[in-house]
């Protein structure tokens, strides 16, 4: 296979990869202050993304795939907010485990992948248009 499909279909699968892992940091900072709904109740979890190192058997080439959707099964936090209806009898509620600087750095860091591997694809993309060009000249 050509080294430029190649790396089309390697990127590709990048940004396939950094756009699920951005909609999941998404979530957890939409749900960071998302307390459960009664006394006691289970706030929102935090979710996780792990990916995993594939080969592709048509061009040899290593790629990216997101292996499994996960939770983080940290401790929830707790605060001290008697009126909120999530409240237990000492006024405490259940808060998820979302830290937002964290999920701020792992967007930025997913943000920079995704760039990165679009970069890549622009880049082969105007490598094969060049090369078609070189081609229609010498007829």
């Amino acid at each position: 296979m050509d080294p430029l499909i190649s790396a089309l279909k390697v990127s590709a699968t990048g940004l396939e990869a950094e756009s699920t892992r951005l909609r999941i940091v998404s979530e957890n900072i939409a749900n960071a202050r998302s307390s459960g709904d009664a006394p006691g109740a289970d706030p929102y979890r935090r979710k996780t993304v792990s990916f995993a190192a594939e080969v592709d058997r048509a061009s040899g080439a290593s790629t990216v795939e997101v292996k499994r959707l996960g939770t983080d099964d940290s401790a929830f936090i707790t605060e001290f907010d008697p009126g909120n209806p999530a409240a237990d009898d000492k006024g405490m509620v259940k808060m998820p485990n979302v830290n937002v600087l964290i999920e701020m750095a792992d967007m930025r860091e997913a943000n920079r992948s995704y760039e990165a591997n679009l970069q890549t694809i622009k880049q082969a993309r105007d490598l094969i248009s060049a090369t078609i060009d070189l081609l229609r000249a010498s007829q």
